[in-house]
């Protein structure tokens, strides 16, 4: 059983739901990435989503876009992801999981990647331009390392392809909230909690629902329709700051801002 396995088993016996933060490597830099993580569990966080920035945007909003530029332009390395990595994961109490373009996997080396990330001490992989065609190849590889693989349903994927999905993935089904880009919004679709629960009655895995959720009355609405929530764009607008703010500053207000977020979980 995998580490994200065993957290949903726990969280699902003790009726809680989880809270996710996405934050982007090297923004503004791998010292402060590491720092935010550990700040992120230390305020309950339940597992941590780890951008690997990517010139060539995905479904990344205009807030998460920047962020990898601004990583970018500062040369940052997979390398040098990956020991800050290894070097961060030992200290934490929850799991952390990377978000990768597939090109980059593919770069790397499939294999190489997935044990690399492994000996970083990094819990699972979210691929979001990964064909299901080709995903059962990576979930043999993943699988054989006990890492999870974590793809995407959106709300215009055709129903039979949202199943192959599930069916090529593990730890958890990353649902999207809407169809378009991350970021933050002031509403969500109404229709959400249903194709949320009918995507339920296809997997057992759990489903976590990401995209657009950045306010406490948004945790209030979705928490009951999914096993955990990912918050992204909120977070990083917020570690934006820190290039020009006093750090120890900027850590407390994304402390804060996530607290207020997990306190609001039923």
């Amino acid at each position: 059983m995998s580490s994200i396995d065993q957290l949903f088993a726990k969280l699902r016996s003790e009726n809680r739901k989880a809270l996710m933060p996405f934050i982007t490597a090297g923004d503004p830099d791998v010292a402060f990435t590491s720092a935010v993580l550990q700040e992120l569990v230390k305020r309950g966080a339940h597992m941590c989503e780890v951008g690997i920035p990517y010139s060539d945007p995905i479904a990344d909003g205009p807030v998460i876009q920047a962020s990898y530029t601004r990583a970018l332009e500062k040369k940052i390395k997979l390398c040098d992801i990956l020991t800050m990595l290894g070097e961060t994961t030992p200290k934490l109490a929850a799991p952390a999981v990377t978000m990768v373009s597939y090109a980059i996997v593919y770069r790397h080396g499939v294999e190489k990647y997935c044990d690399d990330v492994r000996a970083a001490g990094v819990a699972g992989l979210i691929v979001p331009d990964l064909p299901v065609e080709e995903s059962p190849q990576l979930l043999k590889i993943c699988s054989a390392r006990e890492l999870s693989l974590i793809q995407l349903v959106t709300p215009l994927t055709p129903r039979e392809r949202a199943i192959r999905i599930c069916e090529t993935s593990t730890g958890f089904v990353y649902y999207v909230s809407v169809a378009g880009i991350t970021g933050e919004r002031t509403q969500l679709p109404p229709e959400l909690a249903e194709n949320v629960a009918w995507l339920r009655q296809q997997t057992k895995l759990p489903i976590c629902i990401g995209f657009g959720v950045s306010q406490p009355e948004h945790v209030r609405l979705l928490a009951p329709a999914a096993d955990g929530l990912i918050v992204g764009s909120a977070i990083v607008r917020r570690i934006a700051t820190a290039a020009e703010r006093p750090r120890e500053e900027v850590l407390k207000e994304v402390g804060d801002y996530v607290e207020t977020l997990i306190k609001s979980l039923p």
